[in-house]
């Protein structure tokens, strides 16, 4: 069996990050894409771009509904639209500062669970295809759902 190889594995991914003005910074992901810009809410910032928060849950809710797409796909499956939403609980550690510490997503299929085939094997294996979830839940607790188009709980 021959493992095909992902030419980016081996390359690093950076990206560049500029301090514009008060807690607004300018990111550049290297990659001929625009620059976003994040920002810390008042009295800090004045929530002109997405807080590193946001970032967080927008990369593991991404990466997330990209393994259930190439976990469907893998089976044929046509994943139609999915929609994700990801909340974080933040709370103080023991040294009173403020951290994550879990991370829900909530995903949502177009179809209900029985439209699709081989689900109990899909639903069973796509977080392990998910790079960034993996790495993150090894210091923050990651709940997963998933929901049919009818609204019925498939997963979690």
């Amino acid at each position: 069996m021959r493992i095909r190889r992902n030419p980016n594995m081996d390359t690093p991914t950076t990206i560049t990050l500029v301090r514009r003005s008060g807690y607004q910074f300018e990111i550049d992901f290297g990659l001929g894409t625009p620059t976003l810009f994040s920002d810390e809410p008042p009295p800090l910032g004045e929530s002109n771009g997405p807080t590193p928060k946001h970032l967080l849950l927008a990369a593991v809710a991404n990466c997330l509904s990209a393994s259930l797409t190439f976990a469907l796909t893998k089976f044929k499956q046509d994943p139609g639209t999915l929609t994700a939403v990801a909340r974080a609980t933040v709370g103080r550690n023991a040294a009173n500062r403020l951290r994550v510490q879990r991370i829900e997503v909530e995903i949502r299929l177009e179809r209900p669970g029985d439209a699709y085939e081989h689900l109990d094997r899909i639903l069973g294996q796509f977080e392990e295809f998910c790079t960034i979830s993996m790495s993150v839940q090894q210091g923050i607790p990651i709940d997963v759902r998933v929901i049919g188009g009818d609204g019925q709980a498939l997963k979690g």
